[in-house]
């Protein structure tokens, strides 16, 4: 039986890497890049932030975890990460103009393999018999909700989320007034929409492409340390983060590049990843399947 007050909460999850990752391509689309490599961005956020978190534990242990630490440490670490592989692609395609469709896929290739790499690493050190890293004890401060989580089906709809699920949303709300009702935020769609037109307006071009697709990069990193941190409950299991890098860049196109629709269109994706658990046909959770691998081709 379809139960809505349990189906939205977790679609809502399933959404919330998908919108930090959208969020982040269009900062980076408005300045006329296009990062391909965005799956390998937020595949490299998500190891930062388990290398930090494995790290912190095993220097303190699982009884002397202080919380503040063990969220700061995991969250600086992921947004250098996730800012070196912004940085690397700005390189390569604005200072050394190679082409963007190139760089931005061997950017989600190398990704994968530095986080696999250094994953399948960390696992060896642990000697765990699972092909897997399990931070729980890291994972429990990124889950803690709101008060009153647990009050009815208010709580449970609006107030049961870890607190970077909030953070998503005010930065999707953030970046769509700074795009729309600030001076640079015009500038970047200037550059975006015409670099030479912009740069005879004496807007400094490079800047602009450097530190939105830097930005950006460090906003869909955020989606990868979610997914693990919160959503896997701690657990870093390689090549486990699926199409989302590819489908937050399908949801940019999906939304016209507005990050305020990108919450609700990140919810509805979110609930189209986990709606055929709900259905109880096998014809009908194919027809769902088939149709949630149409959704990048919109």
């Amino acid at each position: 039986m379809f139960d809505f007050v349990s189906f939205i909460p977790r679609a809502i999850v399933q959404g919330i890497p998908l919108l930090f990752g959208c969020t982040g391509e269009t900062l980076t689309e408005k300045s006329g890049n296009l990062n391909l490599g965005l799956p390998g961005v937020m595949y490299v956020g998500g190891i930062s932030g388990v290398i930090g978190a494995f790290l912190y534990e095993q220097s303190v242990g699982s009884a002397g975890v202080n919380g503040f630490l063990a969220v700061l440490i995991p969250l600086v670490c992921c947004l250098l990460g996730s800012l070196l592989m912004g940085l690397l692609y700005c390189f390569l395609t604005v200072t050394l103009r190679a082409n963007q469709n190139v760089t931005g896929l061997a950017m989600t290739t190398f990704g994968v393999g530095v986080g696999n790499f250094f994953g399948g690493s960390l696992i060896k050190l642990t000697g765990s018999e699972v092909p897997s890293i399990a931070l729980s004890n890291t994972s429990l401060f990124f889950k803690v909700g709101l008060p009153g989580g647990n009050a009815g089906w208010f709580g449970q709809l609006f107030l049961s989320y870890g607190f970077l699920a909030y953070v998503a949303i005010i930065i999707a709300l953030g970046a769509s007034y700074f795009l729309n009702h600030t001076r640079p935020g015009l500038h970047l769609r200037a550059v975006g929409e015409s670099a030479s037109t912009a740069d005879a307006a004496g807007i400094n071009v490079t800047k602009y492409k450097y530190l939105a697709t830097c930005i950006g990069s460090m906003i869909a990193g955020l989606g990868g340390l979610y997914y693990v941190m919160d959503y896997a409950n701690g657990v870093w299991s390689n090549n486990a983060f699926g199409d989302r890098g590819w489908l937050a860049i399908a949801l940019v196109i999906f939304t016209i590049w507005r990050p305020n629709v990108s919450i609700l269109a990140s919810i509805l994706f979110g609930g189209l990843y986990i709606l055929n658990i709900y259905l109880p046909t096998p014809g009908g959770q194919m027809a769902i399947k088939e149709l949630y691998k149409m959704l990048p081709y919109v």
